[in-house]
């Protein structure tokens, strides 16, 4: 390999290893520590690729871009930062940057991308701009890919297949796609597969004509109507019956709907982002999942890491739901490092909303400003934010029996006692797995759904709080 590099780092450790790295696969390589410097070298040299870190000695290095762009106007530029956010991949996907590398990085990706970069001497398209408010939280190698694969399709229209676990945090993945990128003046319409009766699905999608069927007494606009020119984000598509299924791919095929009950067929211009929970390779297989579509919706897929392979954005996390929680209204509460380092070992089977409604209830049932361990462990359990599930009747029965050998509660006490620990938790996830709804929640638990509110009220359990946020 041959070309001319511009390395523009600050760490001098760092820039070490890459000039290493870089000049024994045959590049020369300048290197320099500041904005100032890397202005003299780009204005008496000529360069194939430049490598600049964010956050430099005498300024932003995202900040002064323009001033390269106008001396080197088709240099590829790559990336480097410790700031590694959304917020950063974005900015460094809005220069027109080849590649974005958060630190820690791969040595062997960063000088494969500096290769591919030397050779095609290319830029991305044409910038976009970034939102405000960006709705992702997390700096772990995890939720850095996640970012990489978001400003990869922000100025395109490419279909894209969100994958994680329940609360992951698949619906913000999508409302970021949208919000960051070129449809941001567009509508973004979100529908719940799973929430709909699957005899009204077709309706909610490609809406119906008046009289297209019993109770259709007026004309309804569907979701891809109501979302021309922006995103349509199908959620739990896992879920969507085999016919509906059918209508969908004729739809995402042809850029064409026909409305339930209607002749003629309308034209859309949406951006489709799809997300499920499920393994639809399976369901494919046993037929309840077309192939065809999965192909179609699978262009670009995004696989959200589940909450316990990113136990270092814990703290990001709690922080930021605790300043949520203020704003709606909760106490003020801070959080130290020992109720972190507990909350971190937890299984968090919910993902991040199982954690956000953790931090809502904490924000409630503290008593001190700050939120100690302590405190985590008095409001969410001793030994874990949310007590094993016992999956069936032999699993309770020792759950109980190890419980009661091994605290020895006093007589007259092992009934409450047993109550207090598995009740909680029972009802917390029958709200989880509802949204919230407590409608379902009580269908779910199979009681009343007066009895449902008034163990939530015994209980202190604020049903408002565990609403999806994926």
């Amino acid at each position: 390999m041959s070309g001319k590099i511009l390395l523009v780092e600050d760490d001098a450790s760092i820039a070490t290893v890459i000039r290493s790295a870089l000049e024994d696969e045959g590049f020369a390589v300048d290197r320099c520590d500041s904005i100032a410097a890397r202005d003299r070298l780009l204005a008496s040299g000529k360069y194939d690729v430049m490598l600049t870190d964010v956050m430099l000695a005498d300024g932003d290095g995202i900040a002064t871009i323009d001033s390269v762009r106008a001396a080197c106007p088709s240099m590829p530029l790559i990336v480097l930062s410790a700031q590694n956010t959304l917020d950063t991949a974005v900015r460094a996907s809005d220069t027109g940057a080849f590649e974005y590398f958060p630190k820690p990085f791969d040595l062997e990706d960063l000088v494969r991308a500096v290769a591919q970069a030397a050779g095609s001497g290319a830029q991305r398209g044409e910038e976009a701009k970034v939102g405000d408010g960006l709705p992702l939280v997390g700096r772990s190698q995890a939720m850095q890919a996640v970012y990489r694969m978001i400003t990869r399709v922000l100025r395109n229209d490419l279909t894209v297949l969100i994958l994680g676990e329940s609360g992951t945090g698949k619906e913000l993945v999508a409302e970021a796609i949208h919000q960051l990128g070129h449809r941001k003046s567009g509508p973004f319409v979100a529908v719940n597969a799973a929430a709909i009766p699957s005899d009204l699905i077709e309706s909610e999608l490609f809406g119906h004509e008046k009289g297209a069927f019993t109770g259709a007494i007026a004309q309804a606009i569907g979701k891809f109507e109501q979302a021309n020119g922006g995103t349509l984000f199908l959620d739990e598509i896992g879920d969507m019956p085999m016919e509906a299924q059918t209508r969908l791919l004729r739809a995402l095929q042809s850029g064409r709907i026909r409305r339930v009950g209607g002749r003629q067929e309308i034209g859309v211009d949406v951006r489709i982002v799809a997300a499920t929970n499920r393994d639809l390779k399976p369901m494919i297989a046993s037929g309840r999942f077309r192939e065809d579509l999965f192909y179609r919706l699978n262009v670009v897929p995004v696989q959200l890491p589940p909450l316990r392979d990113r136990a270092e954005d814990i703290e990001a996390l709690a922080k930021h739901f605790l300043g949520h929680a203020a704003r709606e209204g909760l106490p003020e509460r801070r959080i130290d490092r020992a109720a972190i380092a507990l909350l971190e070992q937890q299984p968090w089977r919910g993902n991040v909303r199982e954690l956000r409604n953790a931090i809502y209830r904490l924000s409630l049932m503290a008593r001190d400003e700050v939120i100690d361990a302590q405190t985590v462990t008095a409001v969410l359990g001793e030994d874990s934010a949310y007590p094993a599930r016992p999956d069936n009747d032999d699993s309770l029965r020792s759950a109980l029996e190890g419980w009661i050998a091994g605290t020895a509660p006093a007589p007259g006490t092992v009934y409450h006692r047993a109550l207090a620990a598995f009740e909680r938790p029972l009802f917390e996830h029958a709200l989880a797995q509802t949204g919230g709804n407590q409608l379902r929640a009580a269908k779910l638990l199979g009681i009343n759904r007066n009895t449902l509110r008034k163990k939530l009220s015994d209980l202190a359990i604020q049903a408002e709080s565990f609403v999806r946020i994926a």
